[in-house]
C-alpha cells in the first residue's frame, strides 16, 4: 500500500512540476493602463435654445441680422411635445421684447418635427408647436396681428440625420422675421 501512495505523490508532484513550468515559461502581455470605466448610458443631451450671445456692434439695430445674432430665432422641444420648455422661455421673453421695441415687423413661428411619425402627425404636431411660441409671445406683449404661423411638420429638417441628436434639432420653432424689419 506504500508503493501505492509513492507513486501516486511522485505523479502528483511530476504534474504540479510540469504545470509550473509551463506557466514559468508562457509570455505575458505586458500590464497596459487600466481601462477607463464605461461612461453611464447617456441620454443625448437636449438642444438648448440658440444663446443670446453679447449683442454686436457691427449689426443695425432692428435688422433681420441684429434680431437673429442678438437675440436667436429657434427654441427646441421635448419628443412628442408643444410645450414650451422651462430653458426656451428666456430666449422667446428676448424675443417678445425686441418685437415689442420695433413694433413694424412681422414674423412668421414655423413648426417643425423630427422624421419619425407620419406626415399627418408632424404636421399637426409643429403646428401646436408654432402657436404655443405664439401664445408665449403675445402673452408678453406682441400683438397677435403681427404674428402668422406654419408648420413644416417634418419637411425642412435642419439636421438630415437620423440620429438622436439629428431629432432634438429638429424638434423646434423658428421665429422668421417676413416684414417691418429695416
Amino acid at each position: 500500500m506504500q508503493s501505492f501512495n509513492t507513486k501516486h505523490a511522485l505523479r502528483l508532484a511530476l504534474v504540479a512540476a510540469a504545470a509550473l513550468s509551463v506557466t514559468a515559461c508562457a509570455s505575458r502581455p505586458k500590464p497596459g493602463p487600466a481601462p477607463e470605466p464605461a461612461p453611464p448610458p447617456a441620454v443625448a443631451p437636449t438642444p438648448e435654445p440658440t444663446p443670446a450671445p453679447a449683442p454686436s456692434a457691427s449689426v443695425t439695430p432692428g435688422t433681420i441680422q441684429d434680431f437673429v445674432i442678438n437675440i436667436g430665432e429657434r427654441v427646441f422641444f421635448d419628443l412628442d411635445s408643444y410645450s414650451v420648455r422651462a430653458d426656451a422661455a428666456p430666449l422667446l421673453d428676448a424675443q417678445a421684447a425686441w418685437l415689442v421695441r420695433y413694433p413694424n415687423v412681422q414674423v412668421r413661428i414655423e413648426g417643425n418635427a423630427d422624421e419619425r411619425g407620419t406626415r399627418e402627425y408632424n404636421l399637426a404636431l409643429g403646428s401646436r408647436r408654432a402657436n404655443s411660441v405664439r401664445e408665449h409671445l403675445v402673452s408678453r406683449g406682441v400683438a397677435p396681428s403681427r404674428i402668422s404661423t406654419v408648420s413644416f411638420g417634418k419637411e425642412r429638417p435642419i439636421d438630415p440625420g437620423s440620429t438622436e441628436e439629428a431629432f432634438q434639432r429638429n424638434r423646434n420653432a423658428r421665429t422668421a422675421i417676413v416684414g417691418g424689419a429695416q
